[in-house]
């Protein structure tokens, strides 16, 4: 028996140092030390093989466990994932290879979790679907400058919640809290390379599309679409039923729910008031800057104008001036004919009395 158990502790020691040289961003140099077996450091506790530091193999996939994890006979770590200590994972759950699921980390039933994810200070509710590559709470972004002109780190002590039935794409990022926890609302969809900040708080049934950027301390609503590439600032509320258009940046609190868009972003059906003169509030301020302008400078003439330039009010201006230049090109062009005839008339005088001289 006790060739079996160095037999096996062996191979697993070899498999393992392939799965840290194949993963060397989710493994450091050190874990593979840390959990390799040796003749001298093996005990046996039943018929699984403990190290040192107490890993176990596990029976379902091969992984690696610490003793002190409570996981459900039916999950499934595959072989280079590691469990660590106190960690709780329920039932059907699977567990890719190359994934860490840190200290103290809680994951419920049938959550699926693919290769290379990083799970740490957090809690991961039932029914997850977190895809290959996802970081999920690392230390927020979070420094200040002290009255040395030292750069300091703020603590980030805090952790992140997941709910229920939430996906999130591959390569997404999401930190943990410092004066609150990072919260993501049950059915929640996130797609790739998403940049979640921390303390932010994001309700139910929200969408976010790739490459989605949300600074520190943001509040959503339930049943929000952020489309793709959509930057919200930090310490931003978003409200209930707010659709975001894509690229659109929100600087300011959005309260009311409908569709938004643009940099800062503002509600659509103002952006194409605006840009048909039918909003007053938001072409009043063009109005007002047009006038002050004027106070300095001679008026120009405007050839083509629209209702965008001068409303229905200004049409009639315009056909005012309109008529006045045809009158002034009307009696420029009867001067300048008098002038002609006139001086025709005068030639043709002078000639007739030089005739009659001659004669």
């Amino acid at each position: 028996m006790e060739i079996l158990v160095r037999r096996l502790a062996s191979s697993f020691s070899t498999s393992l140092a392939r799965s840290t040289s194949n993963f060397p961003t989710r493994f450091p140099s050190h874990i593979g030390s840390l959990c390799s077996f040796s003749h001298s450091s093996v005990t046996t506790e039943g018929d699984a093989a403990v190290n040192c530091l107490g890993f176990r193999t596990w029976h379902n996939g091969g992984g690696t466990f610490h003793h002190s994890a409570s996981i459900d006979p039916t999950a499934v770590v595959e072989i280079g994932a590691v469990v660590h200590s106190n960690s709780v994972v329920g039932p059907s759950v699977h567990i890719g290879s190359g994934s860490v699921i840190g200290h103290a980390v809680t994951i419920g039933q049938s959550t699926k979790i693919g290769f290379n994810v990083a799970l740490s200070n957090c809690n991961v509710g039932d029914f997850c679907v977190i895809h290959n590559g996802v970081c999920v709470g690392q230390d927020g972004f979070g420094f200040f400058v002290d009255e040395q002109g030292t750069m300091k780190k703020k603590p980030q002590m805090l952790n992140v919640k997941i709910g229920m039935n939430v996906e999130i794409g591959s390569n997404t990022c999401i930190d943990r809290g410092s004066w609150r926890d990072t919260i993501i609302g049950n059915n929640t969809k996130i797609d790739n390379l998403v940049q979640i900040g921390h303390n932010v708080i994001i309700g139910d049934c929200c969408l976010l599309c790739g490459q989605v950027g949300i600074a520190g301390s943001v509040t959503i609503g339930d049943y929000v679409t952020l489309g793709g590439r959509v930057a919200i600032r930090d310490h931003v509320s978003v409200g209930s039923n707010v659709r975001l258009a894509a690229l659109s940046c929100v600087t300011k609190d959005i309260k009311e729910p409908g569709d938004y868009g643009g940099f800062p972003a503002v509600r659509i059906i103002y952006g194409y008031r605006f840009l048909h003169g039918e909003d007053k509030s938001l072409s009043s301020l063009r109005h007002q800057g047009r006038n002050e302008i004027r106070k300095f400078q001679a008026p120009l003439i405007c050839y083509g104008p629209t209702s965008y330039e001068f409303g229905h009010s200004g049409h009639a201006r315009v056909e005012q001036l309109v008529d006045f230049g045809f009158l002034i090109s009307f009696m420029g062009c009867w001067w300048i004919f008098y002038l002609i005839h006139g001086q025709l008339f005068k030639d043709g005088q002078k000639k007739k009395q030089k005739q009659k001289v001659i004669k």
